[in-house]
């Protein structure tokens, strides 16, 4: 499984070495190990084969993810890639292209910016033939996009204390279901808070992550989001977890009342851990296309995103507001999901979506 964060390990104990040790000796190789007999190359350990068997399968579970991704972006790239069937690089092409990508919710500023730079690259590179124009459009996508593409990195903070917002119906929970999974599978114990008391049963739907990926969770019947998360935090350095994810409520930029509500459960989060929230992640719907925008915009004027969660792109026509996000408000994409799978949420790559957009 492709790791989904990048993460920070203490720093090895070097055992100190007398002088005359030799420098073959890798310093990061205890003393004792060091001094044993190799074994023998000609029989692999069991270690050994599962490392290769998981090397092995890391290009085929990619290969798997970007298939999907592919697929999920077609009615997307579709509108995009039939400019491209002409046989000239004419006004036209460029006329046709700046319509199929403001249909695709790629946005005015970041369309036009496309547009600038492609023609720069058709002139540089001599291009005569409209395919060798996509495959620069591609590139120029990609150096759009490049800024959005970060890794979550845990282990800075015990314990990393992600706070997740979104609206209804984004797949804010089921988004922190997923991340458990692969979190608990990397081996990092996590603990989550069901700071969303304002929705409907949605305690008792984090409560079934949180018994399927067999981790701890904080919750109150009816109880103050913000004295949840407070709760979940202190458990969370208490119990030495290594991450204490808190799911907030769904809501509305537009509604006053609970973006209040966040800014509250951010300050109460503060007063348990002094450097936290250390991540304050927002879900989108990627087929709600420019609305996403302006829900990125609010978000982050209310709270101060550090990464977005994109959720959704199977099947819509709106992908390319990645590119609007990219332009307008240049937040980090820790992740993209394309079905409701585990495996269908995975890491941002912009080369990556660039291609299977254009595919």
């Amino acid at each position: 499984m492709f790791s989904f964060f990048k993460k920070k390990s203490p720093p090895a104990e070097v055992p100190s070495a007398p002088a005359a040790a030799s420098p073959a000796v890798s310093p990061t190789v205890s003393a004792p190990l060091a001094a044993q007999a190799p074994a023998p190359a000609s029989t692999p350990t069991s270690a050994a084969l599962s490392a290769a068997e998981a090397t092995a399968s890391a290009p085929a579970t990619r290969q798997g993810w970007l298939d999907r991704l592919k697929a999920g972006l077609r009615k997307t790239g579709a509108s995009i890639t039939t400019v491209f069937t002409g046989t000239r690089i004419d006004d036209e092409l460029y006329e046709e292209l700046e319509t199929a990508l403001l249909v695709a919710d790629t946005g005015v500023k970041a369309t036009e910016h496309l547009l600038q730079d492609l023609k720069r690259r058709v002139k540089d590179s001599k291009a005569t033939d409209p395919s060798q124009v996509k495959t620069l459009l591609a590139d120029a996508i990609t150096d759009l996009l490049q800024p959005l593409q970060k890794p979550l990195s845990i282990g800075d903070h015990h314990p990393t204390v992600i706070m997740v917002a979104g609206v209804n119906g984004a797949g804010k929970t089921t988004s922190i279901g997923k991340l458990t999974k692969h979190l608990a599978d990397e081996g990092l114990s996590v603990l989550l808070a069901a700071a969303d008391t304002f929705r409907a049963a949605a305690k008792e739907q984090l409560a079934v992550w949180a018994t399927r990926n067999t981790v701890e969770i904080i919750s109150q019947q009816g109880g103050d989001p913000a004295a949840v998360s407070f709760d979940a935090v202190s458990a969370g350095r208490a119990r030495g977890r290594d991450v204490v994810l808190v799911d907030t409520a769904g809501r509305l930029p537009t509604q006053t009342h609970l973006m209040e509500e966040l800014k509250k459960i951010k300050r109460v989060v503060q007063k348990a851990d002094g450097t936290a929230p250390h991540e304050v992640l927002l879900v989108i719907d990627g087929n709600t296309g420019q609305n996403a925008l302006a829900q990125v915009k609010a978000f982050d004027d209310t709270l101060g995103l550090t990464g977005l969660i994109v959720t959704k792109l199977d099947g819509t026509a709106k992908g390319g507001v990645l590119c609007a996000i990219a332009r307008e408000k240049p937040i980090p994409v820790y992740f993209i999901g394309v079905g409701e799978k585990l495996e269908d949420l995975e890491t941002f790559n912009a080369r990556e979506f660039a291609q299977a957009l254009l595919n």
